[in-house]
């Protein structure tokens, strides 16, 4: 099944390069796959990890282990933002 998973900020790096530009990319997971699966190969750091949202829905810490995709959804992920 296939997903969009977006990583926003200085997320991004951690994409492809091919697709760094457009911050995202349509992925094919297989049926149940959580959001923590989707995340672990991009090696992102758990602490940068901060705003998940599933069809801009928010989605809890305590959830992401357990959360799992579906065909069209679209994960994206913010780091934590600092300002002023």
């Amino acid at each position: 099944m296939n997903i969009t998973f977006k990583l926003f900020a200085t997320l991004t790096d951690y994409l492809p390069a091919e697709v760094r530009r457009n911050n995202q990319m349509v992925m094919d997971v297989a049926l149940g796959t959580t959001i923590l699966q989707v995340i672990e190969p991009f090696g992102l750091p758990p602490k940068l990890v901060h705003l998940v949202l599933v069809n801009g829905k928010y989605i809890a810490p305590e959830d992401r282990g357990t959360h799992a995709l579906i065909e069209g959804d679209v994960l994206a992920i913010w780091p934590p933002v600092a300002g002023g």
